[in-house]
């Protein structure tokens, strides 16, 4: 990630992720569902069918054996709401379109909206959470606006990583970890975690520091490395270290990272990652998880389409927020 503005491009591509998940959502349910109210308005016709099987799959539907006033006979599953009501041999109102050429059949209950609500109750949750992610980073910046506006004190901070030892077996990321200390030689008396920012990389030994904000309190702090380079905290300052974390320096664990590394002699050393390299490997997961949540817990079709896209938004956004090296 190149400067000056790191936290800024990565926060972007993340909402940008969320609003094209939505746009996709949106659409593909959307049209669908505009396709089958439509179809619903125009059956204007009613009759008495009858439930021939109740208690299908998981959510209870019914299968339905109903004659249109032409005389042909429909047999039709339904998803139903009221399943306690419509059991087998009774009966079930259906509306249709006397006008079209093969009838569809629609619960002509205006209580039974379950396979409407299966298409817009989707598009609604994910207009919700697209607007929770949104105002998450909007927070996020409206409270390292008013940090940063606060006066500044001197100190000496590190660059620490946080370990997860018992963590999950895949992770984000280590996330980054600021301590504080009164000066070269003191102990540090404030934690405060931050968002990844390149000018970390470079600190390999306590440096002088302006933090802006109260030490004293544990609102969160601006924490401002040499060259004016100000990083974006994550969460309150903490006054003990952070528990089920093991921080240790960062430029050791860059250090014991790099001896994994192989290289023949006369090969130039690779080149760094760009940027957005890591959200791209994370949407990738999150769709292949979101796939495979829809193929286990799903009837599929539009279910796989929408977790994969609500599953790469959603992953690249937790690793987004939390701040670790892309």
């Amino acid at each position: 990630m190149n400067p000056p503005r790191p936290a800024l491009r990565v926060a972007l591509l993340a909402l940008a992720a969320s609003a094209l998940a939505f746009a996709v959502i949106a659409v593909a349910l959307g049209w669908p569902a505009y396709q089958y109210v439509s179809a619903r308005d125009r059956a204007t016709a009613v009759v008495a069918g009858t439930v021939i099987e109740d208690g299908i799959g998981d959510y209870g539907d019914i299968r339905v054996r109903w004659v249109d006033h032409a005389g042909r006979a429909h047999v039709q599953r339904f998803a139903i709401y009221d399943t306690d009501r419509y059991r087998k041999d009774q009966r079930f109102p259906v509306a249709y379109d006397p006008a079209a050429s093969v009838p569809r059949g629609f619960p002509a209950d205006p209580d039974e909206t379950s396979a409407e609500d299966d298409l817009m109750v989707p598009i609604a949750v994910a207009g919700i959470v697209a607007v929770l992610i949104a105002f998450g980073w909007a927070l996020r910046g409206v409270l390292f606006g008013q940090a940063v506006k606060r006066p500044g004190s001197s100190m000496v901070a590190s660059v620490l990583a946080g370990l997860r030892p018992d963590g999950p077996p895949i992770s984000l990321g280590d996330s980054i970890w600021i301590s504080l200390a009164a000066d070269r030689h003191g102990r540090p008396v404030r934690w405060q975690r931050v968002v990844w920012h390149p000018a970390v990389d470079s600190v390999n030994a306590p440096v002088p520091v302006t933090v802006h904000g109260d030490v004293t309190s544990k609102r969160r702090v601006v924490v401002e490395l040499p060259g004016q380079v100000r990083l974006v905290p994550i969460g309150r300052l903490r006054h003990r270290p952070p528990k089920r974390l093991v921080l240790e320096e960062r430029a050791d664990v860059r250090a014991d990272l790099d001896d994994f590394l192989i290289i023949p002699a006369g090969t130039p050393p690779p080149s760094g990652r760009r940027w957005w390299q890591r959200a791209v490997a994370f949407a990738v997961a999150g769709a292949a998880l979101g796939a495979l949540c829809a193929v286990l817990f799903f009837s599929g079709g539009l279910a796989i389409l929408v977790a994969a896209v609500a599953g790469s938004a959603l992953l690249v956004n937790v690793w987004a927020l939390g701040g670790a090296e892309p």
